[in-house]
């Protein structure tokens, strides 16, 4: 089958470039053209909307910013959906349960299949082929596309039948990655504040039971450094985390936690840093606490 890729941004091109490579043919759309070009320069054939895109490919993968954008690229004026090759159609972006339902629904009335497909592990595992891809969706289908999800992917598991239970999963998931770096930051600021050398402290976390993946990954990289370079815009991660409060009231689950996370992006995205870095969000902690962390890495 003949794959093509709609969404080539920070984490959409090193996917697609993956892809290309196991593939050895790609069909490619981006809103942004130039974000195409390193597709171009391997030889991937760039077309102008994503209806072309489904015009040349049996599975079409979509790793889009947002839910506006998926409906678009799936079944608006020139979407997917008006293809004429086009069989499965896999979504690899965070979009809510009823987002993919509907989508699915649509789809669907023309004969095209939905794998519901969120992707997890962040830009620098994308560009060394080392995703999680969390999956869900007819097993057909699945068995279909799961040799090309293997093109970018380490770990892939499909948790359901159903279209709708990866997204409720990578939820879950996105959840509890900003919460662990909320209470990360704030517990190293704290640390810090009272003059406990930051970088002692963070590996008294490590080697103790508060250790987790922003304390082994996050912390150290992007925000010791100052570098703010995860590439993970803020309003992204607003955007998943309100998906959880949404799913939390579909399902009637405590947000007693997750709650207070969702606060501090909305607080994040009030001081103007919708367009920042996620991991900035210390700076929202360091000036309630009237304190900033030095820089302690290159």
């Amino acid at each position: 089958m003949k794959a093509g890729f709609i969404g080539t941004g920070s984490m959409g091109l090193p996917l697609a470039s993956s892809l290309l490579d196991q593939e050895k043919s790609l069909v490619a759309y981006d809103i942004d053209r130039d974000a195409t070009k390193p597709l171009a320069e391997k030889q991937a054939r760039i077309v102008n909307s994503p209806v072309e895109v489904a015009d040349a490919s049996d599975v079409v993968f979509a790793c889009l910013p947002s839910i506006d954008s998926f409906h678009a690229v799936a079944s608006g004026e020139d979407g997917a959906i008006h293809g004429k090759q086009i069989k499965i159609f896999v979504n690899l972006g965070t979009m809510g349960t009823d987002a993919v339902a509907e989508v699915e629904a649509t789809l669907g009335k023309s004969g095209i299949a939905v794998l519901d497909s969120p992707i997890t592990g962040g830009v620098a595992r994308a560009k060394e082929a080392d995703m999680t891809v969390i999956t869900s969706g007819p097993r057909a289908v699945f068995e279909q596309v799961e040799p090309m999800l293997k093109a970018f992917a380490r770990d892939i598991h499909h948790v359901g039948e159903k279209v709708g239970q990866a997204q409720l999963t990578k939820i879950c998931n996105n959840v509890m990655s900003s919460t662990n770096l909320l209470i990360g930051l704030e517990a190293l600021v704290m640390a810090a504040k009272g003059g406990v050398d930051p970088e002692k402290a963070l590996a008294v976390f490590n080697s103790g039971t508060g250790q987790n993946s922003a304390t082994l990954t996050k912390i150290p990289k992007f925000v010791m450094s100052r570098s703010f370079a995860m590439e993970a815009p803020m309003h992204v991660t607003e955007k998943d985390s309100h998906l959880w409060q949404q799913e939390a009231e579909r399902l009637e689950v405590p947000q007693i936690v997750a709650s207070a996370t969702y606060q501090a992006l909305q607080q994040a995205l009030a001081m103007g840093m919708r367009d920042s870095d996620h991991s900035e969000i210390v700076k929202l902690i360091e000036r309630n606490a009237n304190y900033e962390l030095p820089k302690t890495r290159d």
